[in-house]
C-alpha cells in the first residue's frame, strides 16, 4: 500500500514540471496522510489544459451513504480496479495523478518496523496513478476525493512492503488524464511496477509516524550507527 508520501515543491516548481494551471496555494509537504487535502492533477474535458487543485486522500464514491468509506480507500489495487465497485467508474473517466517526490513505507525488524523514503535517483518530481469522484455530503456540500493505485513492488520495494505505488512514465501523463480515453486495457497496461534502476531508497528516522511531524527533517537519512531516533530531533 502507499499510506505516506510527500510533496515538498512549492506550486511554481509543479506548475512548471506538470504544465499545470494551479487553482490553489500549495506548501511543502514532507508527511502527506489519509484523509488530509493533497494535490491532484486532472484534465479538462473540453480542452488539453491540466489543472492542480486539491482533493481529499480517501475515495468516497459518489453513490457512498458516508465518508468513512474513504479511510478504506486510500489506495485501488491495479489487479481488479475495473471490477471494484468503489473505483471501476472513476477508472474510466476520472483518473487523475498525485504529484510527489517521495512517499514511505515500513519494514519489520524483529519487533520495531523501520521506515523508509522511497524516491527517485536525482530526487525529481514524479506522479502517482489516482482516481477522483465526487460527493455531495448530507448538507449539500461537495466533496472531491481521491485514491493512489498500487502495484506488485519492483526490486527496490520487494524486501520492505509486497505492494508499491504505481508510478506512472512521463510519456503516460497525456494518456492517463485524457477523460475521452476509456480503453480499459490500453489503461491498466501502464500500471506495472517502476524501473527501480531509477530509484532509490534510504531509511528515516520514526519521527515519520507521527502525522504532526511534517517539515525536513522526515526525510534526513538515519543510519544505525548515529544515535536513537527519538535523541535525533529534540
Amino acid at each position: 500500500m502507499c499510506g505516506r508520501y510527500r510533496l515538498s515543491r512549492r506550486k511554481q516548481l509543479i506548475e512548471e514540471y506538470f504544465e499545470t494551471v494551479n487553482e490553489v496555494d500549495w506548501e511543502p509537504r514532507y508527511n502527506i496522510a489519509p484523509s488530509q487535502p493533497v494535490g491532484i492533477i486532472r484534465q479538462d474535458p473540453s480542452k488539453p489544459e491540466r489543472h492542480f487543485s486539491l482533493a481529499r486522500w480517501g475515495l468516497i464514491p459518489s453513490w457512498a451513504t458516508d465518508a468513512s468509506i474513504g479511510f478504506k480507500t486510500i489506495n485501488a489495487r491495479a489487479e481488479t480496479v475495473t471490477s471494484k465497485p468503489a473505483f471501476r467508474d472513476a477508472f474510466v473517466s476520472r483518473r487523475c495523478l498525485l504529484p510527489a517526490d517521495g512517499f514511505f513505507e515500513w519494514s519489520r525488524r524483529g519487533k520495531e518496523k523501520q521506515p523508509f523514503h522511497f524516491g527517485m535517483q536525482d530526487d525529481s518530481l514524479f506522479a502517482f496513478a489516482g482516481l477522483w469522484d465526487r460527493w455531495k455530503d448530507p448538507g449539500g456540500a461537495l466533496i472531491e476525493s481521491c485514491t493512489i493505485l498500487t502495484t506488485t513492488p519492483n526490486a527496490l520495494l520487494t524486501d520492505v512492503h509486497d505492494r508499491m505505488p504505481v508510478i506512472l512514465r512521463p510519456e503516460n501523463y497525456d494518456l492517463w488524464l485524457d477523460p475521452s480515453f476509456k480503453d480499459v486495457k490500453a489503461l491498466a497496461a501502464v500500471l506495472a511496477p517502476f524501473d527501480a534502476t531509477q530509484m532509490r531508497s534510504f531509511p528515516v528516522s520514526t519521527r515519520i509516524n507521527a502525522v504532526a511531524n511534517d517539515d525536513p527533517d522526515c526525510v534526513v537519512p538515519w543510519h544505525r550507527d548515529l544515535p536513537a531516533q527519538t535523541a535525533l530531533f529534540r
